[in-house]
């Protein structure tokens, strides 16, 4: 009766070891949500989507786990901020959408994130949004695979393979901007150029918006109409967004000449993506199989005589077998994870690094954005300054609702 068991089970665990599962997918061509109100230009937010976090390890045994080629991911924060922008700025739900390389007080929401995972078969996004008062709409995990057929000739290439993710990216932002009433949404736009003003010139903004103790901030008191300084300080943020436009078309032209073997290596990395991580799979499960067919097999070794016995050294022959079997499928997993990366260096040796020129000044595209960003920054906010014959660095800052130094980040609203 016992070896019948045994037999039993290492039926079951075989069998188990050949499943696969079909998992059936299409290609999502659903458009976005459009906003059911129609929103006056004075109310319309304009939003900042920040470069990705690539999240490429530090040790490069975690990179190889990981099936990273730091040059492709590196790069693909730089691509998908582009899409994103590209993909809301088409919804018409806000003003205007801009790529830009670091946090900035001069749009009324920002969305950040990293890249958790990205190959030809799935992407993982973490992604929030947070507007110019401190209060985050949504700090969530964007999940998508792609069909084998996102690849094919016949689909349009301005359709993402994972445009589910961005579809629910947009739809989650309208969900919350449709929320809002117009005062709330007037009081973004309000806190948006009072924040900006007081960063510029704390010493005329000192008291105009408090920062609370759960890190939001709250407007004070708004400068009058005619407020000379606060026409200045209009002045400085429109140079400030020409900068960051200047910026947002050199993303769009790095993300063109990115868009080929982005494309080749995210088609060709598909079906070994899905090798990859089958052929893992099944390893660990073999070899979690073999282990327990050889403890059974073991246990059973000791019942001398008859068909116990017999089924006990099956056991340990079965599971012996179960455990190479494993280790010949961790070895097929490898090679597919090496010809993964094979590909995505293929792929960055064709991303070229993109120049501009800027206030008499090279700027130089390959990652150096957010370096770049803020040097043009510092150099029209001093300029502004130096006319006004103010002296006092900006920096030195302090918030009078907390005597605590301020920053130019969002803070984020920990409730």
């Amino acid at each position: 009766m016992k070896s019948l068991c045994i037999a039993f089970l290492t039926l079951v665990l075989l069998s188990m070891v050949g499943c696969s599962t079909t998992i059936v997918r299409r290609v999502d061509l659903t458009p976005p949500k459009q906003s059911s109100r129609t929103i006056p230009e004075e109310q319309l937010l304009d939003v900042g989507v920040v470069v990705f976090d690539s999240n490429v390890p530090e040790l490069y045994d975690d990179i190889i786990e990981a099936n990273i080629t730091p040059e492709v991911r590196r790069a693909e924060a730089n691509w998908i901020v582009n899409y994103a922008k590209e993909y809301l700025q088409a919804t018409g739900n806000w003003g205007a959408v801009r790529a830009i390389p670091t946090p900035s007080l001069a749009v009324d929401v920002l969305i950040t994130g990293g890249i958790l995972h990205s190959d030809g078969e799935s992407q993982v996004l973490q992604i929030k949004a947070t507007d110019s008062r401190g209060v985050v709409w949504f700090d969530d995990i964007f999940e998508a695979r792609a069909s084998k057929y996102s690849y094919e000739a016949g689909v349009p290439r301005n359709i993402d393979p994972f445009q589910t993710n961005y579809r629910e990216l947009s739809d989650k932002l309208l969900k919350y901007q449709e929320s809002l009433t117009p005062e709330e949404l007037l009081e973004i736009r309000s806190t948006t150029l009072v924040r900006y003003g007081k960063d510029v010139v704390p010493e005329a903004f000192g008291d105009y918006v408090l920062r609370e103790k759960n890190g939001r901030y709250r407007l004070n008191r708004l400068p009058t109409p005619d407020d000379p300084t606060m026409s200045n300080v209009r002045q400085l943020l429109e140079r400030e967004l020409v900068i960051i436009d200047t910026l947002d078309e050199s993303f769009d032209r790095f993300a063109t000449n990115m868009d080929e073997p982005y494309w080749f290596w995210r088609e060709q990395s598909y079906p070994i993506a899905i090798a990859f991580r089958e052929e893992r799979q099944r390893s660990k499960t073999r070899i979690a199989s073999g282990i327990f067919l050889a403890i059974i097999g073991a246990y059973f070794q000791r019942q001398t005589g008859g068909l116990s016995e017999i089924g006990g050294y099956a056991s340990v022959i079965g599971g012996g077998t179960e455990i190479l079997g494993g280790v010949k499928d961790r070895a097929e997993a490898k090679l597919q994870q090496e010809r993964l990366h094979e590909i995505g260096t293929s792929a960055a040796q064709q991303i070229s690094p993109m120049t501009i020129e800027l206030e008499n000044a090279t700027i130089t595209l390959q990652g150096s954005f957010e370096e770049q960003y803020e040097k043009a920054v510092k150099f029209i906010r001093e300029t502004y300054r130096k006319e006004l014959g103010i002296i006092s660095d900006p920096d030195s800052s302090t918030d009078e609702s907390t005597g605590e130094g301020t920053t130019d980040e969002f803070i984020q609203d920990p409730e």
